[in-house]
């Protein structure tokens, strides 16, 4: 009966346990059925599940009738968080304290699924996903709106290059919200980033169209990594100021920084607290985007630390912000090539670092591992990249220490954790 199923069947199944992506696992036609990764839905829900993608080995779809609910479900507080609507919220139909326990889960089930880690060793670190300062909307600091072939700007459909035109996003920051981007037509745009900062600033900048599409099959349909194309400042100021660790930054509105106001000095304090950084101990910051990292370990070494940064955008921003740290050198290139191609060179002390949402890969935790630092501070966006990296991390000799988990993205299913890596089994 399954063989014969199409896209836009409807189908009733018991929902099953959250999986990494937004959704939850059910199976049509029993324990042993076929796989189907149901959005909209929570577990122990049935549900009437209607199909958008058939696979060889799985389906997906969106609960659209919830015949029983679970006692976490409420009403989306955003009319447009629904079956066909922005993809840009996974959970604003879960109670904010489920979405903790959902996304604890997925860490937890992740670390052993594919970061190789005993169930008794998961225990140990007793993994908890922990709340940020603020409500769960409202936050989002960076936020960017693709625009339609009409020049409408709104938000992509989940796994779609479908613009849904809105009026407004309830997990952007309130000076984001009074802007009139949505209401105004692009028709020279492809997309329009907006960037309100946390030292007061609101920034617009419009890509121009003809260049590459939103890619919203992996990852953030909101602000994942922009593709090329030029941009134009419609509005605000070219740098942006930003406030963290207990320095002023200054940004460009295309430059990267993390979207939740309180999530640079959460991370910094945990990386801090975790590395225990000594004077005299040399770091590297890979990955180091505008420095963050960098100066907040520099402040506490006063040895030499090493950012390397493969953006022109923020190899500019890191010179700039560090200018006045001594012992800090800036070094322009991917991280892989500057440690196979011995742009940076061990042994070093500390490292840090915040690769983007698929992870360093095997050739770069090699590359750190064989510089021998005593300590290694992982923050990842991504706990599926961030287990694999684990695993390779275990098999060169380092154990997973300590890791810390934040709710940066309340409404959305993506989490960040900073975790401790050392030497030793």
């Amino acid at each position: 009966m399954t063989d014969e199923l199409y896209e836009g069947d409807r189908v009733e199944v018991t929902v099953g346990a959250p999986a990494h992506g937004g959704h939850c696992v059910a199976r049509i036609g029993g324990a042993h059925g076929r796989v189907v990764f149901v959005r909209h839905a929570l577990p122990g829900e049935r549900v009437t599940v209607e199909l958008t993608e058939l696979h060889k080995g799985y389906l997906r779809g969106d609960a659209v009738e919830i015949h029983e609910a679970s006692p976490d479900r409420v009403e989306a507080p955003c009319v447009y968080a629904h079956p066909g609507g922005c993809g840009g919220c996974d959970l604003q139909h879960v109670a904010p304290p489920a979405q903790l326990a959902w996304k604890t889960s997925i860490v937890r089930e992740l670390l052993g699924r594919m970061g190789g880690l005993s169930a008794e060793r998961i225990a140990e670190l007793n993994v908890e996903v922990e709340p940020l300062p603020g409500g769960p909307l409202g936050w989002r600091s960076r936020v960017r709106y693709a625009v339609d072939a009409a020049g409408r700007a709104g938000l992509l459909q989940h796994r779609s290059h479908q613009v849904v035109p809105v009026d407004r996003c309830l997990i952007a920051h309130p000076a984001l919200q009074e802007l009139d981007v949505t209401a105004k037509p692009w028709p020279d745009a492809a997309a329009v980033e907006v960037v309100a900062s946390t030292g007061g600033d609101v920034s617009v900048v419009a890509r121009a169209a003809g260049g590459p599409l939103l890619s919203p099959v992996d990852g953030d349909p909101l602000l994942d990594e922009a593709p090329g194309g030029s941009r134009v400042l419609v509005d605000g100021p070219a740098e942006v100021r930003e406030q963290a660790a207990g320095r002023e930054w200054r940004v460009p509105p295309e430059g990267f920084w993390q979207v939740h106001p309180a999530a640079a000095d959460t991370l910094v304090s945990t990386v801090l607290e975790l590395l225990q950084p000594a004077p005299g101990e040399t770091s590297w910051d890979l990955y180091g985007g505008a420095g963050l990292f960098a100066a907040a370990v520099a402040g506490r070494t006063g040895a030499r630390t090493t950012v390397v940064e493969s953006s022109p955008v923020g190899v500019a921003a890191a010179r700039t912000n560090l200018a006045d740290l001594r012992g800090v050198e800036v070094v322009p290139a991917k991280v892989d090539v500057a440690l196979t191609r011995r742009r940076i060179t061990g042994p070093v002390d500390l490292v840090v670092l915040d690769p983007p949402r698929t992870g360093a890969g095997a050739k770069v935790v090699k590359g750190i591992t064989a510089a021998g630092p005593r300590a290694v501070a992982y923050v990842a966006c991504d706990p599926a990249a961030l287990s694999r990296d684990v695993q390779t991390f275990g098999a060169e000799g380092y154990r997973l220490a300590e890791l810390r988990a934040f709710d940066c993205f309340p409404m959305t299913q993506h989490i960040e954790c900073v975790a401790l890596l050392v030497r030793g089994s």
